[in-house]
């Protein structure tokens, strides 16, 4: 008897209370499970309607191939012969995609090596057009109208620029050999730290608590006041100022003489910064451009470049230890990296958070971290080799005015409305807070002095700290007042060794703090 199912003799046979049919018990059981039917008459059917029946050992016959020697023999053989036959079928299968493999690998090495040779190209392309760029301002005739602005990356080089699928330019990114060049300079910066000594000819605290105006200098124009940015050339102890008059000011504090007047921003300038080495100048300014200023033998600064690729207020602008470069941040929520000598764009940081535009950026002093304030409140410290943000610093309230790291690489200082935050980067935290003292004057300024020892912040007032550690208290040893009548002191700078504070107010004046009696000159 067969089971009803498959059709052989079952080895475990079962038959159905209702229908009187043979099954096997194992294909009955899970055909109950999954239908609860009997799968010839349709009848409902369970586990409990199928009753086992006793049998005796069956035997299964062979099959008449296997019944002789012959047969056996020639099962065998035919079962080898389409072993043998699937064995062929597989090795032709495996030469064929081998001869595949390496027609791909061809054809990919030879892409690369094109791709590499087009990547040359356009880079020995884009240093020839920068070689360009750099000699037509200065070969320019005299006679051209005053109308004619500097060629640069702005509007009139943007017609040669590639643009991305959105509309915005394509940038040629931090070059590997830029990178190794940043990180060689943070490798050595971070090795004279370690041997770093206090300068011997620091003014003390004493010395300083004594500090007073000594001069006050009426730079800017009277129609319409007020000092927004400052920066101070150390080697010529020379003070430049960016004023809400769309001109920044070089003023030579020794001599008490204007150097140069920078010209041509339409709008107030809003960050004003030296090239250590050389006479270069870089402004930033509210007309969304930034301005590089080549100074010349007559001691007039002229214009190399006009930058164009921000579309909102540059609020920021920040050089890099090597000089070679250096960062400018918008309120159009990106911050781009430059190349000093030619104005090339080569990295553009855009987000599209809701973190609000820059307001503030610094290097750190080893120039492999920035560190940039938003208007939304935050603190970004970005990686400048990967332009990625590596650590955000949230507690300020209203936009982030300042940013300011201590020479010695863990202290960063930021202001905002409510203050100034000091925050430990080996721990990335929040480790002490000066509160604002005047509740409807925003900290408009924090600035660490060269050597590190020394802290001034610009509000209503001036005040000047004695850096200590992470548990130690920060001692106040100064008050300054704001003698410019406005309430408001806008930005600070320590000179050299901290021999004298320079403070830019809402007026037009730059007034000079130090002993009584002594201008505060360098000491031979």
């Amino acid at each position: 008897m067969n089971c009803s199912i498959s059709g052989v003799v079952p080895e475990d046979p079962v038959v159905s209370k209702k229908s009187g049919l043979l099954f096997e018990k194992r294909l009955i059981e899970r055909h109950i499970v999954d239908y609860g039917k009997c799968p010839v008459t349709g009848e409902p059917l369970t586990v409990d309607d199928i009753v086992p029946i006793k049998t005796g050992k069956i035997v299964k016959p062979r099959s008449l191939q296997a019944a002789s020697i012959p047969g056996l023999l020639g099962m065998f053989q035919n079962e080898w012969d389409s072993l043998m036959l699937s064995n062929f079928a597989l090795e032709q299968q495996l030469h064929t995609a081998r001869q595949e493999l390496s027609h791909a690998l061809y054809q990919h090495d030879a892409a690369c090596r094109v791709i590499a040779r087009i990547k040359m190209e356009r880079d020995e392309a884009r240093s020839l057009l920068a070689q360009a760029e750099r000699q037509i301002p200065t070969s320019v005739p005299t006679a051209v109208s005053g109308n004619a602005t500097t060629l640069s990356n702005g509007k009139r080089a943007s017609e040669y620029e590639d643009l991305g699928p959105e509309g915005k330019k394509i940038r040629p990114g931090i070059a590997l050999e830029i990178i190794d060049e940043l990180t060689e300079c943070n490798a050595a910066l971070s090795q004279q730290r370690k041997k770093r000594q206090i300068s011997p000819t620091l003014v003390p605290v004493d010395a300083l608590e004594r500090y007073t105006q000594i001069s006050s200098h009426p730079l800017h124009k009277t129609n319409k006041p007020g000092i927004v940015s400052m920066d101070i050339q150390y080697s010529q102890d020379i003070i430049a100022t960016g004023g809400v008059d769309a001109s920044a000011v070089l003023f030579d504090r020794p001599s008490g003489q204007i150097v140069s007047t920078l010209s041509g921003h339409s709008k107030k300038v809003t960050s004003v910064k030296f090239v250590a080495q050389g006479d270069l100048v870089l402004t930033g300014s509210a007309d969304k451009t930034v301005r590089i200023w080549q100074g010349s033998e007559d001691g007039n600064y002229d214009c190399r470049h006009i930058l164009k690729d921000h579309n909102a207020e540059v609020q920021a602008v920040t050089v890099h230890a090597t000089n070679k470069y250096f960062v400018t941040a918008s309120l159009d929520n990106s911050w781009t990296f430059y190349d000093l000598s030619s104005g090339l764009c080569m990295a553009q940081v855009a987000e599209d958070s809701e973190s609000g535009g820059y307001t503030s950026a610094a290097f750190h002093p080893d120039g492999l971290i920035l560190g940039t304030g938003t208007s939304q409140s935050l603190v970004k410290i970005w990686d400048v080799k990967s332009q990625a943000n590596v650590a955000k610093f949230e507690g300020h309230t209203g936009p982030v005015t300042a940013i300011s790291f201590s020479e010695n690489g863990y202290f960063l200082a930021t202001a905002a409305h409510d203050g100034v935050k000091l925050w430990d980067l080996r721990k990335l935290r929040n480790f002490r807070t000066f509160e604002s003292y005047d509740s409807d004057t925003p900290t408009n300024s924090v600035e660490f002095d060269f050597s590190g020892c020394y802290l001034a912040v610009a509000s209503s007032d001036i005040r000047v700290y004695q850096v200590a550690n992470v548990k130690s208290e920060w001692n106040c040893i100064r008050t300054l007042p704001d003698l410019s009548g406005t309430g408001k002191a806008t930005c600070v700078k320590f000179g050299p060794d901290a021999k004298y504070l320079a403070v830019g107010s809402m007026d037009r004046n730059l007034r000079i703090f130090g002993l009584p009696g002594n201008d505060g000159s360098l000491e031979s």
